[in-house]
């Protein structure tokens, strides 16, 4: 299990924010933690631990400056997602980025656009693309959810559908969204449907609360699940996890 390290910015502010409220009604969403550091210092931190394949998210507008910075401190060490299209993938990837995240491109009015998909992969190939299959809970079944987490698609998380992106991009990065940024523990259901499903490098993030979650990521992921950690981090104000700690864990299993 590896760990994968955030730098998610929010107007321009590297900030941990309650991902499911991030509505855009005019309440703003619930932030945890707004930095006073810049997005390279923790660019900076992850390259001297040897961390790569973090996730640099821009969450709205007003972000590309600071996600530049981070990348020209860390080239090649970090993914970068949040409003890339076909239109500025190369372009981030030029700009230092190992792979670009896309989610609202690709799964638009609540499908999957598989012309889109076929374009991106065209353009900067299956190796540097993520594909972001952060999802939601309705009934017994786990949904993709697109724009800023708010709206479903009819894209649910299951084998055959994993199987069937996997040949379009080089990882998985899914968001368990109902428990995201809350540090009330972890979606071991979702876990589970990973770990025997995915046949891709695939990262789980939501809920990580402390060292007892990363045990059971480790065991419920039977150890092919990736890890991202941020509001329970010290390092963005969290008490649940010293940032040391998850990194000398990841490294020993």
């Amino acid at each position: 299990m590896r760990f994968r390290p955030c730098i998610d910015l929010h107007e321009g502010r590297v900030k941990q924010i309650v991902g499911s409220t991030l509505a855009g009604n005019g309440t703003g969403p619930h932030t945890n933690f707004s930095s006073e550091l810049p997005s390279s210092y923790y660019a900076e931190m992850y390259r001297r631990d040897r961390l790569t394949g973090g996730h640099v998210i821009m969450l709205g507008p007003g972000n590309e400056a600071a996600a530049r910075e981070a990348l020209r401190a860390w080239p090649g060490g970090l993914q970068v997602g949040g409003g890339i299209s076909d239109q500025n993938a190369a372009q981030w990837l030029e700009l230092g980025a190992s792979h670009v995240i896309v989610t609202s491109h690709v799964f638009h009015d609540g499908h999957i656009d598989r012309q889109r998909l076929r374009r991106l992969n065209d353009l900067i190939g299956a190796r540097h693309l993520v594909l972001d299959l952060s999802c939601r809970r309705r009934g017994n079944a786990y949904y993709v959810v697109t724009d800023r987490w708010q709206k479903f698609t009819d894209v649910t998380i299951n084998a055959a559908v994993l199987d069937s992106l996997a040949t379009c991009c080089d990882e998985f990065l899914i968001h368990a969204v109902d428990v995201e940024g809350k540090c009330m523990g972890i979606d071991v259901q979702l876990l589970k449907i990973l770990a025997t499903a995915t046949p891709i490098p695939t990262t789980y993030a939501g809920g990580v609360a402390s060292m007892a979650d990363l045990e059971l990521i480790n065991t419920a992921g039977q150890g092919r699940i990736d890890v991202t950690v941020g509001s329970a981090l010290d390092i963005f104000g969290g008490t649940g996890l010293y940032y040391r700690d998850v990194v000398a864990y990841c490294d020993h299993t």
